[in-house]
């Protein structure tokens, strides 16, 4: 009581009001009611903290800032393209901040050959024409190089030429494809008929060695079956057909039906058991599904071989990280040796697309209304574990299935992106596949245990068998852990469940291809935003006075850019980020299929006349 006479007014106040607050708030607590209103609030609280930011991603902007962002995507495009035009062309590609060129593949000017079908599709006739008259001139038998690549040149130069005359119906087009392919043929002197690595386009000689890598041998059913198709030809159908029959009749027992990196060009078998959906192997397994969509669903020997590859890559690829739960793709090395090894690649960030794909084009869980059936995936053991692994994804929904691989990969995809300073993602990094914990392990007597990357096809068999509560495992929405540069240098940051091996952004589509691929097919608006986010990246960290430059490091902001632009930049990355802000989509999946260089092609059907000439049976 003299504590408070001798306090003044405004003191005896606060006093009371501190009080009469404990007072109040004791009662409160003393109510029925507390204990749940408070639950409540926690968890409105949490809810708001942990889903917030992926509820204000899933809504979708307006239409006005949709038809913008397609418009500053065209500004984009013509500002690089115009950059070419003026300061490399008719030469390949365009250095950007040298304003010069480089000729490093073939010298016939693959970015404008690269662009004849986005220059269309964006709606610039007077480019195109102009470019017209460049393909005119092309000398095929002229290289600045001895040999040509033929991978390359086949997905780039013939991929853009075949594409552009579908758009156009422009004949030089189909004319100039169908001289490439004659200059090229002596690549499929093997005793396996499986193309080498390069040709002499003037004289004939090849080079490359006996072993071929699966991507680069195993990527030309789709233009080659087109141009016949186009050509009526015999010998560039001939070209497709044997690289599937050498696929379909291959020894795939130690890899359950997959296809390895390495081939035996002479013998036409695998020579290795290194599996991978990365730079050796990504176009080799894409194109089995679409070239069973571009030939109007008939070629059931394809559809077959991705139903294998898919159901391995699922049951045998896919890994989930310790602690984030990233969703990623990896290669495995099959053999005495047992090896994974962790590496997730940007070109892999194509694999969620393809799988959301097939989920949108195929009946996954009723592929005998296709002729297909479970015995096919196995042949009497013919593919190893294949049947095994296959009835085993049989106890779920395989649409389902698909999709939330799908998701959950482009998910991962995306966050390199977002975890990153500059909001572009590196070209490799490698998962921390064991986390480390220092606790008690009583049956053990001994400190530590460790928690390791699971595969993804064993968790979904603990989630099925709780009771499929919650997001499939790796689908969770997760927010984006951007180091800080002090974290970055001293390498003590934390949480992102992964290092970085490669930091440089080479302007690679395949993270917008999936995201383009998975707003088409699911309608999420998230998919797209995330595709908006990019673009604006690529805007702020790329861009040069000339054109955009592929960047050194994306771990730092602004970043360090280096003197290239890859004609795919205008190819793919543009066209597909265009393509998934316009309104209404030109290449609807049941009647286009994108070549891997995201050319499109149209659906056909092989009329009678033209199955008995090329003699197709399927």
């Amino acid at each position: 009581m003299y504590q408070l006479l001798e306090q003044g007014p405004l003191e005896e106040v606060n006093m009371h009001r501190k009080y009469s607050t404990q007072r109040t708030w004791h009662k409160i607590r003393q109510r029925p009611w507390f204990s749940s209103a408070l639950a409540v609030i926690g968890l409105f609280v949490f809810y708001k903290l942990v889903f917030s930011e992926a509820n204000e991603e899933h809504a979708d902007l307006s239409a006005h800032i949709w038809e913008e962002s397609a418009a500053q995507v065209k500004d984009a495009f013509i500002h690089a393209y115009h950059g070419y035009e003026h300061f490399a062309a008719p030469n390949d590609e365009l250095r950007p901040l040298s304003k010069g060129w480089s000729n490093n593949l073939n010298g016939w000017g693959v970015s404008l050959f690269d662009s004849l079908d986005t220059l269309l599709i964006m709606g610039f006739q007077d480019e195109f024409d102009r470019a017209l008259s460049f393909v005119k001139q092309a000398n095929f038998s002229h290289t600045e190089d001895p040999y040509v690549p033929y991978f390359e040149t086949i997905i780039r130069y013939l991929g853009g030429l075949l594409s552009a005359h579908a758009l156009s119906h422009e004949q030089i087009l189909l004319q100039r494809a169908d001289e490439l392919a004659t200059v090229l043929d002596p690549i499929f002197q093997t005793k396996s008929g499986m193309p080498l690595y390069g040709v002499n386009p003037s004289t004939g000689e090849t080079t490359g060695p006996q072993i071929g890598i699966l991507a680069e041998m195993a990527s030309l059913q789709l233009e080659y079956t087109y141009l016949a198709k186009l050509t009526g030809k015999k010998d560039h159908f001939e070209r497709a057909y044997n690289v599937m029959r050498v696929l379909d009749e291959a020894n795939l027992q130690d890899t359950a039906g997959m296809f390895p990196v390495g081939w035996n060009l002479t013998t036409g078998q695998p020579h290795d058991a290194h599996l991978s959906v990365g730079a050796q192997a990504d176009s080799a397994h894409e194109y089995l599904l679409k070239q069973y969509l571009l030939t109007a669903k008939t070629d059931k020997a394809s559809l077959k071989m991705y139903i294998r590859a898919t159901t391995h890559i699922i049951s045998k690829l896919l890994y989930v990280s310790p602690r984030r739960h990233l969703l990623y793709v990896t290669d495995i090395y099959d053999g005495p040796n047992n090896y994974t090894s962790h590496v997730f690649e940007h070109l892999s960030c194509f694999l969620p697309g393809l799988l959301a794909l097939g989920a949108h084009t195929l009946p996954l869980d009723k592929l005998d209304e296709l002729g297909v059936h479970p015995s096919d995936i196995d042949d009497n053991g013919h593919f190893g574990s294949s049947g095994a692994n296959y009835k085993k994804l049989l106890g779920y929904d395989l649409k389902k299935l698909h999709i939330w691989a799908a998701e959950g990969l482009a998910q991962t995809c995306w966050l390199t992106y977002a975890d990153q300073p500059s909001g572009l993602g590196p070209d490799e990094i490698v998962m921390n596949s064991v986390f480390s914990k220092e606790t008690w392990d009583i049956l053990g007597n001994q400190w530590g245990t460790k928690h390791e990357s699971v595969l993804w096809v064993d968790l979904m068999e603990k989630w099925k068998e709780s009771g499929s509560r919650g997001a499939p495992p790796g689908a969770k929405e997760k927010r984006p852990i951007i180091y800080t540069e002090e974290e970055r240098i001293s390498g003590t940051g934390k949480g992102r469940d992964y290092v970085v091996k490669k930091a440089g952004y080479l302007l690679r589509p395949e993270t917008v291809e999936s995201l383009y691929i998975l707003w088409r097919v699911t309608g999420n608006p998230k998919w797209r935003i995330r595709g908006r986010t990019i673009f604006h990246a690529i805007e702020e960290q790329a861009k040069t006075t000339s054109g955009y430059a592929s960047l050194r490091s994306v771990e730092v902001s602004p970043a360090v850019k280096n003197d290239d632009m890859p004609s795919y930049f205008l190819a793919e990355t543009l066209k597909y980020l265009y393509l998934m802000f316009i309104k209404e989509d030109p290449f609807p999946f049941d009647k286009w299929v994108f070549n891997t260089e995201a050319h499109p092609f149209p659906v056909f059907n092989w009329t009678r006349s033209e199955r008995d000439h090329f003699g197709i049976h399927y």
